[in-house]
């Protein structure tokens, strides 16, 4: 699947932005800075799977995937699969 960079971008900062109460900005670390913590990226991985309607396959996911948004962009158009 090929998602759309700009489009995942625009939704991870919407979602990290309602997790944390703060926008994202561009190269913001948000695990290793320690703003997100294991289960926020869990409550980020969920929001992204519904407003997107993907599916995240979290055997191969680690946290670090999730620690800022080229990451994010990167991760979810490596495994991301649309939802049943």
């Amino acid at each position: 699947m090929n998602l759309d960079s700009a489009a995942i971008r625009n939704v991870a900062r919407e979602v990290v932005a309602e997790i944390t109460g703060r926008p994202l900005k561009d190269r913001q670390k948000l695990v290793t800075s320690g703003l997100v913590d294991s289960l926020s990226v869990l409550r980020l991985i969920t929001l992204l799977e519904k407003k997107l309607d993907i599916s995240i396959p979290p055997e191969t996911l680690q946290p670090e995937d999730f620690d800022d948004l080229d990451l994010i962009v990167e991760t979810l158009q490596r495994v991301a699969v649309p939802a049943k």
